[in-house]
């Protein structure tokens, strides 16, 4: 579980991920532990601020501010499409500012437990440049799934995703993305 990063100062990158997957439950107030490591990877400005949000596949999300920010400035260019409407009603409306208490307990709002349908144990997985909260059940049966070639075919869906790493434009995009990352993680 954790942040991983790596500075290659032959040519001075920075890339940062979240990564691994650790399980939680929740207490008696809805809160959870969010792991010291992923909550290290959301630090901005000397700030632990994030937003908690509905995820993609029934899952939840936690974003670090600047991906919000980010996010809502691309989506008020769309605002008055009609076909996104209700996205973006149920999205913001249930996304929550937040941050950990000094345990690095983190409460989950009601509607997002409800949304993701949540009970009492929790998986927390490190995704690239999110955090997805999922309920441990669904997690485990999408994994077993996933690897028992039920959920489509790994292989291909694997070979796939490395071919998305040689599209024309991926090494610079990838580049790009590193300084992004390495002028935001300076901070930390």
């Amino acid at each position: 579980m954790g942040i991983s990063g790596k500075n290659n100062a032959a040519i001075g990158m920075n890339t940062f991920f979240f990564n691994g997957s650790t399980h939680s439950k929740l207490d008696g107030k809805n809160r959870f532990v969010l792991p010291h490591q992923m909550r290290y990877g959301l630090v901005e400005n000397g700030n632990l601020e994030f937003t908690l949000a509905l995820g993609l596949g029934g899952s939840l999300a936690i974003y670090k501010r600047s991906a919000i920010d980010r996010i809502v400035k691309k989506f008020q260019a769309k605002q008055h499409v009609a076909k996104y409407q209700k996205f973006f009603t149920l999205f913001f409306s249930t996304l929550h500012h937040c941050t950990c208490d000094k345990l690095g307990r983190v409460v989950l709002p009601p509607v997002l437990k409800k949304a993701a349908k949540i009970q009492k144990e929790i998986v927390i997985a490190g995704v690239l440049n999110k955090i997805e909260i999922w309920p441990k059940e669904k997690y485990e049966r999408d994994l077993e799934a996933f690897l028992g070639g039920e959920d489509g075919n790994l292989a291909q869906t694997t070979e796939e995703a490395f071919a998305l790493l040689d599209e024309k434009g991926g090494e610079e995009l990838l580049a790009s993305l590193a300084t992004t990352n390495q002028e935001e993680y300076e901070t930390i």
